[in-house]
């Protein structure tokens, strides 16, 4: 029996239709986690805890609560959204960290979203201590970082991200990267940073004014009344493209930048050993 046209436009029609419903159904990863630690006969316990979708968490036994983050996704792409909040609790101490270095994989659509709420109250320790933000070709990725410390908290941040694997030879020729972190204490503004990259990468880090051609690069925020001690031990540490300053006695920020993550890796061990007091998680050692 012969087709008429019509009917030949519908099947089409209809292939298009559902072509097009599959993709809009597409599943995105989506997770959440809040954690709050308390202060427990003279040590740090859990007070509050919750996860749902990626994120999970798991718990080392220390003498602080220390808390291993995972995406269970295995990576961030286009429409992908995590939230995480926490809080170290009045004279408690806090260390977050991640299993492994996170990922973020080429975008067919849409943009992967990363917000994160820390607190830190009064007398409390917060150590905010992700592993390498690993940045693939075609990526897009806004993520932003906020942390409201009561007036005598104390924190250790670091940041580090590595555009493309330099083992494997990849370069980034496109990427849309929105990165923003903010520090408050009693309410004012101490530490605030911006970066903004679209197209290509490695151009742009190739620049003299930029990176130099590193491949690697870390923000590093440390916030205790002994900063100042740390200063002329911290220069002693960095490579020749690094710098650390103290903004206030007990204000300590710097900037890393190294060729590739290996390099990036060497720098930080030892600086956040000295930071952290030796307390720096185990998952940056495997």
């Amino acid at each position: 029996m012969a087709v008429r046209d019509w009917e030949i436009y519908d099947i089409f029609t209809l292939a298009e239709k559902t072509e097009a419903s599959v993709s809009e159904e597409i599943p995105r990863t989506k997770g959440t986690l809040f954690l709050s630690t308390k202060q427990v006969a003279q040590r740090s316990g859990l007070d509050g805890f919750r996860t749902s979708g990626a994120m999970k968490a798991l718990f080392p036994r220390t003498e602080e609560v220390q808390a291993i983050l995972i995406n269970t996704s295995g990576g961030l792409t286009g429409g992908d959204q995590l939230d995480i909040e926490a809080c170290a609790g009045t004279n408690s101490a806090l260390s977050l960290t991640t299993q492994a270095a996170e990922r973020a994989y080429r975008a067919q659509s849409g943009v992967a979203r990363v917000t994160t709420n820390l607190r830190v109250q009064s007398g409390a320790e917060l150590n905010w201590l992700p592993q390498e933000l690993i940045l693939f070709q075609g990526a897009a990725l806004q993520r932003s970082l906020a942390i409201r410390l009561e007036e005598d908290a104390r924190v250790l941040m670091i940041e580090p991200v590595v555009f493309g694997r330099t083992a494997m030879g990849e370069t980034i020729t496109e990427l849309s990267f929105r990165d923003r972190v903010s520090i408050t204490r009693a309410g004012r503004p101490v530490y605030r940073d911006g970066l903004d990259m679209t197209g290509d990468a490695t151009a742009q880090l190739a620049r003299r004014a930029v990176a130099q051609g590193a491949k690697a690069m870390a923000s590093l925020v440390y916030i205790a009344p002994d900063a100042e001690a740390h200063l002329p031990v911290l220069r002693q540490m960095l490579n020749d493209t690094s710098g650390v300053s103290l903004k206030s006695a007990d204000l300590l920020v710097g900037r890393l930048l190294a060729s590739d993550s290996f390099e990036l890796r060497k720098m930080l061990l030892p600086i956040l050993d000295r930071l952290s007091s030796d307390r720096l998680p185990t998952s940056w050692r495997l």
